[in-house]
């Protein structure tokens, strides 16, 4: 069964950096992908509105995916708000997703925290009726979690995907925001930090590599071979 997946992040880059390999997974898998994103991520000390639109644009054709989308909202300003929520319940409208990854809710940034608050809260607003919101309501029925997060911060999390095949694809698609880790001089770190995180939570499976996934509510499995030896 093919699924259709919507992923949320606050800025480009938010969403490579947390499940740029399973990205690259879902569409190997033939699975439909759209990254959503809430704000262009400027200003940056090293970046501009082109240049971050470029390397977005890089990035995801590094990772295969065809649908990206960013909305207008502010970087650094970002609110959980009625008006930001129906924007993104909008998109919900839109794409109509079967799955819906959010970021993590616990973090330093408040952009990514207000982004987890705007992208959950959404998910309800998209199913109202009688709202002056664009298109038919929506109710995307899972929604999962992966990590950004800024803090360094080791959660238990709900299952781990095994990426080991993609892993170095994600690696690319983050390499490709020069202005926010090349010019820098944080390029080598982040990989690092990256490959490390991945190997372990692939350890934690028994696979090379791995990201984490985060769910609030019970998961069901339709078939025992789904899991992972």
């Amino acid at each position: 069964m093919n699924l259709n997946i919507l992923i949320v992040g606050a800025h480009p880059d938010d969403v490579e950096i947390g499940l740029g390999a399973s990205v690259a997974k879902f569409l190997f898998s033939g699975h439909k992908v759209t990254i959503l994103d809430l704000t262009d991520g400027e200003p940056t000390p090293f970046g501009d509105p082109e240049t971050r639109s470029a390397e977005s644009a890089e990035s995801t054709r590094i990772l295969g995916c065809p649908n990206r989308i960013t909305l207008d909202l502010k970087n650094r300003e970002l609110v959980d708000s009625i008006d930001a929520r129906h924007k993104v319940a909008t998109i919900y409208r839109k794409v109509m997703p079967d799955i819906l990854f959010i970021q993590g809710s616990v973090d330093a940034h408040p952009d990514h925290v207000a982004a987890s608050s705007i992208a959950q809260k959404a998910r309800f607003d998209a199913k109202l009726s009688k709202s002056k919101m664009p298109g038919e309501p929506w109710w995307t029925k899972k929604l999962f979690r992966y990590d950004v997060s800024h803090l360094r911060l080791t959660q238990k999390p709900s299952f781990i995907l095994d990426v080991s095949e993609t892993f170095e694809i994600k690696l690319d698609a983050v390499r490709a925001y020069k202005s926010q880790f090349l010019a820098a001089g944080r390029d080598g770190k982040v990989i690092s930090a990256l490959r490390n995180k991945g190997a372990y939570y692939g350890g934690l499976i028994g696979k090379p590599f791995g990201e984490p996934v985060f769910c609030d509510e019970e998961i069901g499995l339709s078939d025992i071979n789904a899991i992972c030896f």
